[in-house]
């Protein structure tokens, strides 16, 4: 699964910055690894599928995440 490495749009309007993937070194899923953008700038995985994910609100669809400036 291809996630490019750039700054990212949580659909509720955060900021993220993907630094790059990993695998859980348990199952082999795809992780992105990613860093919160505002507060703490904590650092977080999520599996790669749910990253990719659409979500559905208020009637309307939209990407979980949005690449919006790539540094790849």
């Amino acid at each position: 699964m291809e996630i490019q490495v750039g700054r990212y749009r949580h659909y509720k309007g955060k900021e993220y910055q993907v630094i790059g993937m990993a695998r859980n070194s348990e199952t082999l899923e795809e992780m992105v690894v990613y860093k919160q953008l505002y507060g703490d700038l904590g650092l977080w995985v999520r599996p790669a599928t749910m990253w990719n994910e659409t979500v559905i609100v208020d009637g309307e669809e939209y990407k979980r995440f949005e690449l919006i400036i790539n540094r790849g």
